[in-house]
């Protein structure tokens, strides 16, 4: 039986934060579940991709359509090597459920290796397991990390314990370097 990851997740979800480890994590023999409040095994969730214009801020265009594998209510961590937490817009309204705080908590009081990436970071904000933490995020979730207790860093991607964080989808090759070396395979390059 293959190791499990988990994917903690939703709607416009940033599309490239949740395929690409998806796959990355499937070639390297992982089972990979997707998994979202308020929804049931089965049900789509739409991503998005994030562009950048001349606007101070970025727009959101139309990604692909994912299938939940389980429910975040139906979770039980002891059955996963780790986590991932994508950006994008899902982590503001994901962490409104007390299930899926409950499960980022599980993840942490057990010590497996987490990884969130951009705005995922707020999600780890409102679960209030980032104290003590040397983090990174997309710059905007800067505040909300220091609020919760972090040391907010200006750098790419940021390991510190159990946890690698990483400011945005430009930064996936370290990034899933770091995760895969927390939860022990080596990598050949």
């Amino acid at each position: 039986m293959s190791k499990k990851i988990l994917i903690l997740t939703g709607d416009c979800a940033e599309d490239y934060e949740v395929k690409v480890p998806q796959q990355s994590l499937q070639m390297l023999g992982y089972k990979v579940d997707i998994s979202a409040p308020n929804k049931k095994a089965g049900d789509m969730l739409q991503l998005v991709v994030h562009d950048f214009t001349t606007l101070d801020t970025y727009i959101e265009l139309p990604g692909n359509r994912i299938p939940v594998d389980v429910p975040a209510a139906k979770v039980n961590a002891n059955e996963y090597e780790g986590l991932v937490v994508p950006g994008g817009r899902a982590p503001e309204y994901i962490r409104m459920y007390d299930d899926t705080l409950e499960l980022v908590q599980d993840f942490f009081t057990a010590g497996k290796p987490v990884a969130a990436i951009c705005h995922g970071l707020q999600l780890l904000a409102a679960a209030k397991v980032l104290e003590g933490y040397r983090v990174t995020s997309y710059p905007a979730c800067a505040a909300e990390c220091r609020l919760a207790g972090a040391d907010w860093q200006s750098e790419p991607v940021i390991t510190d314990k159990n946890l690698v964080t990483a400011q945005a989808w430009t930064n996936h090759p370290a990034w899933l370097r770091a995760f895969v070396e927390l939860l022990g395979p080596k990598i050949n390059v």
